[in-house]
């Protein structure tokens, strides 16, 4: 509707100044308009009855929730006119002559609180999924051996990310060093431990040298791909020098990149808020939380156990059925003469003949059943371990919290007590006065400190609280490894079961109708 007074439409300067301070008292921040919400605060200060308040706010136009200036200016001089004991109508604007009246709502300046607060940004929830972190990045580590003379000197990796399309080649020393950096960097945060550098001497261990290299590389690489995928870690310059700069020195690139940033504190907009986000039960909630991940971190190291042992046995069982089709070549290969005592009427001349061709079948089954050990090691044993190295990741980080930042605390308000102590025995027993000075400046400088400590605590428990979700983020993987497992057993068990099947018939013609079954002896 087009609002009119005797001077022709309401704009703004045939409003009363009020109106202008009322409306940019209420009205949003990031808007030009007013909220519905706010709107109904301020009809509530004006003291009228529900019946009059309602009849205002049908003549007012609040389209998608807002009211726009105009129908914020007319709604207040349809309240002016109710004050003074009229009926709210358009018609009373259109047929006012003089200025449209004050309305009663008190200093301007006091309608600020009736704003409607931006919704605070929720910075201390994770919104992630385990889909969208894995799709974050996959990284490929793959050996590569560098000769030099007779003997193996080094180990080297290509390192391939599929987010940033390039591969790169890296040392452990450069894993060491980023790893080292990393930490410093987000030394509240879940960074996963490297794998060792060299099989530890002295240590009894049925493992060999190439078998350590392979499960050095598959730990390197369930560790980049941690880092990738971690929601805070991901789009930090360090970890994106790692994986893309492709230059001689990678080692020097990762300590400048880190000297220029220091560490996440320093960096990370909320870092001395952080206190302000937590709830007021943090501790009780940690303490849960961290329980209920031990036992979850104690029932997957038993459920990688007997997966592994699985895998074992899957091995196991293709090399016994290996050696087993080897044998029957092998007694079938006899070519020894039969005494006549053995000879007469005894088919064993006829049918060790036949048993050489069955160790084709069996070397078959063999590779069978290593490719479903090979296959549950790769789809069901690594993905428990990544899982294990993230939950042993966050146990390494609570204990960061208790012995680093809470005992780093506790020893500066020691200190302090100290210093205070020897302040009070300076005032009582005179010293010189340039001592005493000294001794004020310390102890300045040391409420400095706690000061920064005790922000530092709050925002290592902010971040505890963001990696604990992170935690339970993951914990979906469950269902993708007994996916895995499942869809393995079922291939291992039809693939090798299509071999028996197949050799079941050659039975027959080898060994008679009855397939070489015969009643028990």
């Amino acid at each position: 509707m087009t609002l009119r007074t005797m001077a022709g439409e309401i704009n703004e300067g045939s409003v009363p100044a009020y109106y202008r301070d009322v409306y940019e008292a209420i009205c949003c921040r990031t808007d030009e308009r007013v909220q519905v919400e706010v709107f109904q605060r301020l009809l509530q200060r004006t003291d009228l009855p529900k019946a009059v308040l309602g009849q205002i706010a049908e003549h007012v136009d609040s389209t998608d929730g807002f009211l726009s200036k105009l129908s914020l200016y007319k709604a207040l001089a349809l309240v002016a006119f109710a004050q003074q004991g009229k009926q709210p109508s358009p018609k009373l604007l259109e047929n006012c002559i003089q200025e449209l009246p004050k309305p009663q709502l008190g200093e301007p300046r006091d309608l600020t609180s009736l704003r409607m607060q931006p919704v605070q940004e929720d910075v201390l929830t994770v919104s992630q999924t385990l889909d969208k972190l894995l799709d974050q990045d996959t990284v490929r580590v793959d050996l590569i051996p560098e000769k030099k003379g007779l003997f193996l000197k080094h180990v080297e990796y290509q390192v391939t990310s599929q987010r940033y399309k390039i591969s790169v080649y890296r040392r452990y020393s450069d894993f060491d060093v980023f790893h080292e950096v990393l930490l410093q960097r987000f030394a509240y945060r879940m960074v996963p431990a490297l794998p060792p550098k060299r099989m530890l001497k002295g240590v009894l261990t049925s493992i060999s040298e190439r078998e350590f290299i392979e499960g050095r590389r598959r730990a390197l690489g369930r560790f980049i791909n941690l880092v990738a995928r971690h929601p805070f870690f991901s789009e930090d310059e360090l970890v994106k020098i790692f994986l893309t700069f492709s230059g001689s020195d990678v080692q020097t690139r990762l300590r400048d990149a880190y000297k220029k940033t220091g560490d996440e504190f320093m960096t990370n907009r909320i870092a001395t808020q952080a206190k302000e986000y937590l709830p007021a039960d943090i501790q009780a909630q940690f303490s849960t939380s961290r329980e209920l991940i031990r036992n979850i971190h104690n029932s997957f190291q038993k459920l990688r156990d007997r997966a592994e042992k699985m895998v074992e046995r899957s091995i196991d069982n293709a090399t016994d059925l290996l050696m087993f089709g080897r044998e029957l070549s092998v007694l079938g290969s006899d070519a020894s003469s039969l005494p006549y005592l053995a000879s007469s009427k005894n088919t064993w001349g006829t049918l060790r003949q036949s048993l050489k061709s069955l160790s084709v079948e069996f070397a078959v089954l063999s590779d069978k059943a290593t490719e479903q050990g090979r296959r549950e090691e790769d789809d069901v044993v690594e993905r428990l371990n990544i899982f294990l190295d993230l939950l042993q990741s966050y146990k390494d980080l609570c204990e960061r919290h208790e012995k680093g930042v809470l005992h780093e605390h506790q020893r500066a308000l020691h200190k302090y007590g100290v210093m205070k102590r020897q302040m009070m025995s300076a005032t009582v027993q005179p010293k010189e006065q340039a001592s005493v000075e000294q001794l004020e400046s310390r102890i300045i400088q040391q409420e400095n400190a706690i000061q920064t400590m005790e922000l530092r605590n709050y925002f290592s428990l902010f971040c505890l609280h963001q990696e604990t979700q992170l935690i339970f983020i993951y914990l979906p993987i469950t269902s993708h490894i007994l996916g895995a497992f499942v869809n393995s057993q079922v291939q291992g068990h039809k693939e090798m079961g299509e071999v028996w099947n197949e050799l079941q018939p050659k039975l027959g013609c080898l060994f008679g109708v009855n397939n070489g079954l015969n009643p028990p002896i």
